[in-house]
């Protein structure tokens, strides 16, 4: 397979020329991602479309993370002035100076300013001015807490009234005129299929239509695949595969299926290289990796092209095909296509669902960060951590680890207030830890411990779901309505999350535990309709945000289920391809075709394929003898 590596060699990206309106002034402009060396900083996209770029995080853990470091080009002799982009990310709490505090160093000395603790919202914030010599000089992000400091960007400038604009927009414009960004995208290449989004169902999608003969590019915004299943997440694979009508769809994860089960485990247990090399020994898929998708360009009612843009270098792609897959999540392909959606939860009269509230709402179910804790075999301590949300004895969460159950933002919209949602996973993780630290009065049984692992990721569950031409119901499941064009199969009950009871007593419209209620099913075979675009003729979908009520989310959402949906989209592209035709005219004119390749299935037949269907399936399989596929 061929899979592109973005260059890395101008890192370092600066620009010494005007602000076209004055407004600037001169300076050198520097993308935090961009630097040459992280050091204990991690690349943090997950916000991008809200604030147009990725940022630096200082995830320690309570423990300083080693310096991120680049070099600059001075360009002559003169005193210059430092402002760095960041944010007080406990500032939705509290009033109270933030714990993400960091300096910037310039040549190994620290500039006076403290940044990261002040303010409640992105902005540009003074680190202090240093005499700097024409010639090379290094720059650091030197952080103090390990509590999280975020930086965005480093604007050196010697004039210190010279601050770049703070709106997303215009601060766009900025970075392409110093360079940040590029003017154009370099031409990407063309394929037959574009699929955006690496987790499991956009993994499955583009290796299936290349095993059918597509050429097809798949472009995941983290440097690992799997989404929620990667290392960085770490969601274990739930619900069945390889179920009937079709027992051949799913059996392609076994592939690359992680083998040991559970959430909330080792990064290893994930098997993140197994993913890596199930794409890179696909012929004709070519992986992205690291790029985002951040514009389309449309032709009518078709998608012509999409540019991605790399998130540490900055780097534009433009990628062109007759099809493209949104694999995203948060259908954000098809959101900045136009394409119809929905989002919260639907009334119960809108599509005559009894699991359905009364009323329709905004509600959805909430992102997780997951954490571990591990036994260090000797006395360990950990920061005093209080920023808004106080436990007590009463209130404490008295465990050592914490997986699906943490879950927040239920409350809130999961794309604008992202950040926050996240944000406030982190606040209560760090902040229960520390009372059972510091002040619970069984301490000592947390005496020798030290949080091991807490995710900065967070794991998503529901967003928009974009409308294809059939949207799936309760009714259908429950009444195991027959569609001629049945497809992959759900085995998942109505996993339908809501705020934990005990945890919005003790913290009222601040909950960060959840809980569900377990409504079987029985198997039942969707509907292929639910994977392509009602309004976009070139769309399809896979993954959280196909064409369902929030209901039957419940159970599509689950990613050997989402595994099974990307391959027959895979199998629908390649008919596409070959007939000349569109995701819609798969149904109307080649169902039978699109049937066959369902019987076969995606996965390689040439070697022995390992048994990791049983780990995590939840045992939520409800299969009566009588039950009729067709």
């Amino acid at each position: 397979m061929k899979r592109y590596r973005a260059a890395l060699a101008l890192a370092i990206l600066l620009a010494q020329t005007a602000w076209a309106d004055g407004q600037s002034g001169e300076g050198i402009f520097i993308e935090a991602e961009s630097f040459s060396s992280k050091g204990g900083w991690c690349v943090d996209q997950q916000f991008m479309d809200r604030m147009g770029s990725p940022y630096l995080i200082a995830h320690g853990l309570g423990k300083p993370v080693e310096d991120a470091v680049t070099t600059v080009e001075i360009p002559r002799n003169g005193t210059y002035h430092v402002w760095v982009r960041t944010y007080n990310w406990t500032s939705p709490w509290t009033s109270a100076q933030g714990p993400g505090a960091f300096r910037v160093k310039i040549d190994g000395k620290p500039l006076k300013g403290l940044l990261g603790t002040s303010g409640n919202r992105w902005c540009w914030q003074y680190a202090g001015n240093r005499k700097l010599k024409a010639g090379t000089s290094s720059l650091s992000l030197m952080d103090l807490t390990g509590f999280d400091g975020r930086c965005d960007a480093v604007w050196i400038t010697p004039s210190q009234g010279s601050i770049p604009p703070q709106g997303k927009d215009s601060l766009e414009v900025f970075r392409r005129h110093h360079g940040a960004l590029p003017e154009t995208p370099r031409d990407g290449g063309g394929y037959d299929l574009v699929v955006i989004g690496g987790g499991i169902s956009g993994m499955c999608a583009a290796v299936s239509a290349a095993r059918f003969g597509c050429k097809v590019a798949l472009v995941n915004d983290r440097p690992v695949p799997g989404g929620n299943n990667s290392s960085e997440i770490r969601v274990h694979l739930g619900a069945y595969i390889e179920q009937e009508p079709y027992p051949a769809l799913g059996r392609m994860l076994r592939e690359f299926g992680h083998s040991k089960g559970g959430n909330a485990q080792p990064a290893a247990n994930y098997e993140d290289e197994k993913k890596e090399a199930f794409l890179e020994r696909q012929e004709g898929l070519t992986y992205l990796p690291c790029f985002h998708a951040v514009k389309v360009n449309m032709d009518g009612t078709r998608i012509a092209s999409v540019v991605v843009r790399h998130i540490e270098s900055g780097e534009e792609l433009l990628l062109k095909a007759p099809l493209f897959a949104d694999c995203t999540g948060d259908a954000s392909l098809g959101f900045m296509a136009g394409a119809d959606w929905m989002m919260g939860r639907e009334g119960r009269d809108e599509f005559g669902e009894d699991l359905a509230p009364e009323k329709g709402d905004r509600l959805t179910m909430g992102s997780s960060v997951q954490w571990y804790s591990v036994d260090e075999g000797r006395k360990t301590t950990f920061p005093e951590f209080e920023y808004g949300v106080m436990f007590t004895e009463d209130n404490c969460e008295k465990v050592k680890k914490g997986e699906w159950t943490w879950e927040t933002g239920m409350n809130l919209d999961q794309i604008n207030d992202f950040e926050r949602i996240r944000d406030y996973g982190l606040l209560v993780v760090y902040s229960n830890w520390s009372f059972l630290k510091n002040h619970y009065s069984g301490k000592e049984d947390y005496a020798s411990r030290s949080l091991g692992w807490v995710a900065y990721i967070a794991g998503k569950r529901e967003s928009r779901r974009l409308v294809g031409d059939y949207i799936l119901k309760q009714d259908d499941v429950d009444k195991q309505v027959f569609h001629e064009d049945a497809s992959f199969t759900l085995t998942w009950h109505f996993d339908l999350h809501f705020p934990d009871p005990v945890n919005s007593e003790r913290f009222p419209g601040n909950e960060f535990k959840a809980a569900t209620k377990s409504n079987p099913i029985y198997p039942y075979a969707a509907p292929y309709r639910c994977l392509y675009s009602r309004n976009i003729d070139n769309l399809f979908m896979a993954g959280r945000d196909i064409s369902t009520t929030h209901v039957v989310l419940g159970s599509t959402r689950l990613m050997r289920t989402g595994a099974m949906m990307g391959e027959v989209v895979g199998m629908a592209a390649s008919i596409c391809k070959a007939k000349g035709t569109t995701p819609r005219g798969v149904y109307q004119k080649y169902l039978p075709e699109l049937k066959d390749l369902m019987r076969k299935g995606a996965a390689r037949t040439d070697i022995d394929l390992p048994d990791n269907q049983g780990f995590n399936t939840g045992g939520h399989l409800d299969k009566p003898k009588d039950i009729l596929f067709h």
